[in-house]
């Protein structure tokens, strides 16, 4: 049993809900937070990706965190999304994360400016050393335009033991099956991916950081437990019903579509901050199609 984690099974990364007027909106997150906490997962990951971030302020950021973290009282980790393209930045807003209650931080590779696998390297040894808590890494090339190889990454898990993990978004299986094979014990290696969860916790994967879990938290966390757990038939039968919504929340930019069907369900308002767009035309149907499908499993 591999012990002393931030989490093992399911991290929802949380979507930022907008008012009309574009604002955010406080009162929607706290709900949101309690669905999730009612659904069994296991930590919240507010502004990442998914909450997106590079279009909310440090002030609005810091805020996100206070409430996720007040609703969360402590019941489960809050790992707050800190990561910029500049190491300095990166170290400054981490600080005002765990000020804000975070438990921890993930923090993306640099995006745009691509280093080199030595400068992967020395930035998170850099926030490792500047900082109090945990952290993980968070690796997604689609996004990032730079890969952190396999190689790297077994270097800061077994040097930087302030790096909690990390959440492989890569989506290349070869080099996310030796970093599970290399990886020191107390290393977590969470997918990126909703739609490769159940394969890579076969090899060993302590869980997601998850998008579709903003929709179904209670399903897909029981499927991740049940992963964690061994049980791969009868996860097996959740991931096949849930995979046209976990295929379907890529289908334009993350988080355009799980924003879309947070708002089919009256969850949140279907508002986005540009260059983020409200989902086309020609994707409703489908969405309709997926709602129908999953019925009470909502």
């Amino acid at each position: 049993m591999r012990k002393n984690l931030l989490f093992r099974g399911t991290g929802t990364a949380l979507v930022t809900p907008f008012m009309k007027n574009g604002t955010v909106d406080e009162q929607a997150i706290r709900r949101l937070v309690q669905r999730q906490l009612k659904g069994g997962v296991e930590a919240l990951l507010p502004t990442g990706t998914t909450g997106e971030s590079v279009t909310l302020d440090e002030d609005e950021q810091q805020r996100v965190v206070e409430i996720v973290a007040d609703e969360t009282n402590g019941r489960i980790p809050v790992i707050a999304g800190a990561g910029t393209n500049s190491t300095g930045k990166t170290i400054s807003l981490a600080h005002r994360m765990l000020a804000a209650g975070a438990d921890g931080v993930l923090c993306v590779g640099p995006y745009y400016n691509k280093p080199t696998q030595e400068g992967y390297y020395r930035h998170y040894a850099s926030i490792a050393d500047a900082l109090d808590a945990p952290l993980i890494v968070y690796n997604v090339p689609g996004r990032t335009a730079g890969n952190i190889g396999a190689e790297t990454t077994l270097r800061i898990a077994e040097e930087i033991p302030a790096v909690a993990g990390i959440k492989e978004a890569s989506a290349n299986l070869g080099q996310i099956m030796e970093i599970l094979r290399n990886r020191p014990d107390n290393f977590g290696v969470w997918s990126g991916d909703d739609a490769i969860t159940l394969p890579i916790s076969v090899l060993g994967a302590d869980g997601v950081v998850s998008v579709v879990s903003n929709v179904v938290p209670g399903l897909f966390s029981k499927m991740v437990r049940l992963c964690l757990e061994g049980d791969y038939a009868r996860a097996l039968k959740i991931h096949n019903r849930l995979l046209p919504l976990m295929n379907f929340d890529f289908v334009e930019s993350n988080p355009i579509p799980v924003k879309a069907v947070l708002a089919e369900l009256h969850l949140i308002e279907e508002v986005y901050r540009l260059p983020l767009v409200r989902l086309g035309a020609a994707h409703r149907p489908l969405l309709k199609k997926i709602l129908a499908g999953l019925g009470s499993l909502r």
